[in-house]
């Protein structure tokens, strides 16, 4: 009985939190003042699949991720131009996000010992992978789908690495401070 309640904790928090992270991508798109004219924004969407990601491992964190590529795509707030741009940029993309859960257990063990530096650690970590994952997938679109938007002179690939920076590293920054915020509220809930 016992795994299966935990099944089930775990189908409707994927899905609660993949919405989540949908409805935040949804509010930064809009704020986002369209400054990246080919797609992109300063988002905190990532935190529900960080969350997700130090709390179920890669499993839970990877199917959040890609059901908010999914959610992103079906619902049309997503910038496609040709099928595997959209797979990279949305589905690979998001997903990858997930894989933060590497670090799941070792946080876990830091919560449970009540030792904040490490765990702490560990989030940063998660983030950094995740986030850095995230930015690649999205570079590697740049290059391909993307390289004629680069200025003169300039090789699409520095042009990819620069645009998509403009936006992954403030992702980055303000995702872990606000998952450190969040567990440091409700720890708990993470062992």
């Amino acid at each position: 009985m016992e795994k299966k309640r935990n099944n089930t904790l775990f189908l409707v928090e994927v899905a609660v939190f993949s919405a989540l992270a949908y409805l935040l991508d949804l509010v930064s798109g809009l704020l986002s003042l369209k400054i990246w004219p080919q797609g992109g924004s300063i988002s905190i969407a990532m935190v529900p699949i960080f969350i997700m990601s130090f709390r179920w491992g890669i499993k839970g964190g990877i199917l959040s991720g890609f059901l908010l590529g999914l959610l992103q795509f079906i619902l049309g707030f997503s910038q496609i131009y040709t099928l595997l741009q959209g797979i990279i940029d949305y589905a690979i993309a998001f997903s990858v996000v997930g894989l933060a859960g590497i670090f799941a257990s070792q946080l876990k063990d830091s919560l449970s010992q009540n030792n904040r530096r490490k765990w702490v650690t560990f989030v940063l970590f998660g983030t950094f992978l995740g986030s850095a994952l995230r930015y690649l997938a999205h570079v590697i679109s740049g290059i391909v789908f993307f390289g004629e938007y680069a200025p003169e002179g300039q090789p699409a690939a520095v042009y990819s690495l620069l645009y998509n920076g403009t936006y992954m590293l403030p992702s980055f920054i303000v995702c872990a401070i606000i998952v450190i915020l969040v567990i440091t509220a409700a720890p708990k809930k993470m062992i």
